[in-house]
This record gives C-alpha cells, sequence and structure tokens, in this order.
C-alpha cells in the first residue's frame, strides 16, 4: 500500500481563559488541570491509534504550545524541561519505550497559527465586553453579518495567513510524512478551508483537544505534481474528527459522510479561543 501525507489539526487542551469563559485572542492564556489531563488523554489515543508524527507545527501561544509540549513527551524518550515535565500528571504512567522512539521528531512554532487577533475584545468575557462597549456588542448581537471588530484582524488577514501556512505545509512535505498542526478553534476553520480548496470557511464547533484527521489521495493512481505556484488543495479527504470527552477512555469520534461532517455535540464555545 503505498503511504500518503496524513494531516492532524488538532485543538488545544482546555485553558483557564476557556474555564472563564474569556474571548482570549492573542491572550497567553496557560492550560487548566483539566487542559493537562485533557492533553494526556489525547497523547495515549493517539498512541493507541498508532500515530507517530515526523512533524509538528504549533501555535506559540501557551495554552496551544503547553498542549503540545505534553503530547510530545509521550512520543519523545528525551528528559523535558522542569517547566514542562511539571505540566505532567505523574499519576498516569508513561507509555514504554518501543523500538524507534528515540528518533527526534522535529517541531516549529510559527505565528500563522496564532488565534483571532480579536483587537479590543482581548482577554474580555461578553459580559465585560458589554460593559466596556454596549453599541458595538448590541450591533453584533443584532447581526448574522461579520462585523469587523476594532483594532481586530479582518477575514482577509486571516485567511492570508491560512493560506500561507497550508502553501507552505505542502510545499515542505511529500507523502509518508505525518504532521499534526495545534492551533485553535477559529483559525483552524480557516486552515481546513484552504486545505480543502474552499473559498468559504465553515463554522466547526470544535471542544478542547479535538482533532480533524487528514490524508492525501492519488486520483487514479496519479499524484498531482506540487509546486509553490500550484499548491495542491484538492488531494485531500477528511478521514475523521474527534474529541477528548474528559471522563472517556477515547475520543467521541465522527466522519466525513456524503460530503457532511457529523462531528460530536459540542457545547457552546467562545469562537476566538
Amino acid at each position: 500500500m503505498s503511504k500518503v501525507l496524513k494531516i492532524l489539526f488538532i485543538r488545544h487542551a482546555q485553558s483557564v481563559g476557556n474555564q472563564q469563559k474569556r474571548m482570549q485572542g492573542h491572550g497567553d492564556f496557560e492550560l487548566s488541570s483539566l487542559g493537562r489531563a485533557q492533553s494526556e488523554k489525547l497523547a495515549q489515543y493517539l498512541l493507541a491509534e498508532s500515530w507517530r508524527p515526523s512533524h509538528v507545527y504549533s501555535s506559540p501561544l501557551n495554552r496551544a504550545a503547553q498542549t503540545t509540549e505534553i503530547l510530545l513527551s509521550y512520543f519523545q524518550s528525551a528528559p523535558l524541561p522542569a517547566a514542562v515535565s511539571d505540566l505532567i500528571d505523574p499519576g498516569i504512567d508513561a507509555p514504554e519505550e518501543s523500538e524507534g522512539s528515540h528518533k527526534a521528531i522535529a517541531l516549529e512554532y510559527s505565528d500563522d497559527l496564532k488565534e483571532f487577533q480579536n483587537g479590543i475584545f482581548k482577554g474580555l468575557t461578553w459580559s465585560e465586553a458589554r460593559q466596556h462597549y454596549p453599541d458595538l456588542c448590541h450591533t453584533l448581537e443584532a447581526s448574522p453579518d461579520w462585523i469587523q471588530i476594532p483594532k481586530a484582524e479582518s477575514l482577509k488577514d486571516a485567511r492570508s495567513r491560512s493560506q500561507a501556512f497550508i502553501t507552505r505545509l505542502l510545499d515542505r512535505h511529500s507523502n509518508g510524512d505525518q504532521l499534526w498542526v495545534v492551533s485553535h478553534s477559529w483559525i483552524l476553520q480557516h486552515l481546513i478551508a484552504e486545505l480543502m480548496g474552499c473559498d468559504r470557511s465553515w463554522r466547526l464547533r470544535a471542544r478542547n483537544t479535538a482533532v480533524f484527521e487528514f490524508g492525501s489521495i492519488d486520483r487514479a493512481g496519479i499524484t498531482p505534481t506540487k509546486t509553490a505556484s500550484t499548491p495542491t488543495f484538492g488531494r485531500f479527504v477528511a478521514l475523521t474528527t474527534a474529541a477528548i470527552s474528559t471522563g472517556a477512555t477515547k475520543p467521541e469520534s465522527s466522519v466525513l459522510k456524503d460530503g457532511v461532517f457529523s462531528a460530536p455535540r459540542s457545547p457552546d464555545i467562545i469562537v476566538t479561543e
């Protein structure tokens, strides 16, 4: 069987900002204690699913970077810095080392993977935003249309950085590579849209530690030629989605059926997390 290029998009685990229902944006909130447990549970699931990432890309914001570091601690046997090992629950045993577990996994932090830069709403709860900016919040509540938030990035900005990242990813990697992309709920929508070659970004209600797995396909046995000017957007299919449930041993999962995601039911979330 020929190898494929696999990409796993991962939303970070629960942060303190998520707990407090804050519109985090570029705010640098750390993982909560539940978020650390979620990261460990996701790592165990990915090990059980035989994921062996060759390259990992992560947002540098704390909640994503800490999720990445905890995940990688289960796939690399090298000692972790104290600042990272302190995040890991000593009550959960790490997996036994296997042959090849010492192989280095390339890790890169990319600003293109940061969450929506949400301007004057950064770090606020919706209640706080309504107190500070009542007219703007009333307009947002009353309109289904996109309304530009002062000092925030635009939708065009978000799609531009998403396209730049996906193009760079596909230029760098080929069949056989297994990639993790650890990011945030709002920007993940645009990253996935760019990968799939969609002009629109569809809202994906992603829980903390939700994963979206994609694999490259060869149509009629022919792999499209990949160049910097012509990224291979059209050759990826969604394999599965999943989200860690706090009390479960494995994530709830769903598949792409007839072109539509049947995703796990998700609670309402702030879309700039």
